[in-house]
Parts: C-alpha cells; structure tokens; sequence
C-alpha cells in the first residue's frame, strides 16, 4: 500500500488483508514491519465493502473511495491509535477482487450464522454488566 508521508510525500508500505473464514465477519490488515512481528488491524468485511462505494467507519478506521490521477479507482484507509495515525491508499480493483474471493468463501447470508448478530451483541448490552 501506498502511505502518506507529509503533504507530498508518498512512501510504499508492505501490507496484506487476511481473511479466515471460521471469522468471516472481519478481516486483518497486516504490516509487514520488517521485524519478526507484524502489526495486526482487524475490523468489520461489511465496513471494507462499505468503504468501496461510499465513507465508512467511525474511531480508529475509516474508509472511502476516491480517485487518483496517478492510480486511477483507489481505496483511502485512515487508520488511528494513540501511537499516531496513517492514510493509506490502495488500487480499488486489488481490494475489491480479493473481497469478492472472501464472499466466495462464506457469503454474507453464511456469515450471519457465525457470530453473534447486532442484534444479539445490542440486547447483551443494554442488559447492563452483573454486579456482585
């Protein structure tokens, strides 16, 4: 992925998306640091397929389409931590067909019955937390 280094400046950032499908619900994005570890960023499949056709995400990502005269159909990726922020960019096409390939794996309808739905997660919520 292309990262934003300044006002003008671009660098190269080795990065992977990583799907498991026993987790069909998120996908990680992994820096490649050059170091034994890697940086791991998991969030939503439905905010990465949001964030191909329109702004997605609140908090630590967002995502939105945009259009660069150099790469043409790109995805920005703005990640933030308490350790800093970055803006990435990738081509559209690579993320796009990589997501198709994940749906081909577990499709949307398959992953609803792998995890908890909002739903599920908004009643356990609102029940409050048990106290002693």
């Amino acid at each position: 992925m292309r990262i934003a280094l300044g006002e003008e400046a671009v660098g190269e950032v080795s990065t992977r998306f990583r799907f498991d499908p026993q987790r069909p619900y998120e996908v990680l994005l992994t820096f490649h640091l050059g170091r034994p570890d890697e940086a791991d960023w998991v969030f939503s499949r439905e905010l990465l397929r949001d964030g191909l056709t329109t702004l997605s995400g609140q908090g630590d990502v967002k995502l939105w389409p945009a259009y660069c005269p150099c790469h043409g159909a790109t995805l920005h990726v703005a990640l933030e931590s308490p350790h800093g922020s970055a803006l990435l960019e990738v081509a559209k096409s690579k993320v796009q067909d990589w997501l198709d390939r994940t749906y081909a794996q577990v499709s949307e309808a398959a992953e609803a019955s792998c995890g908890p739905t909002d739903a599920q997660l908004a009643a356990l919520l609102a029940g409050g937390f048990p106290t002693d």
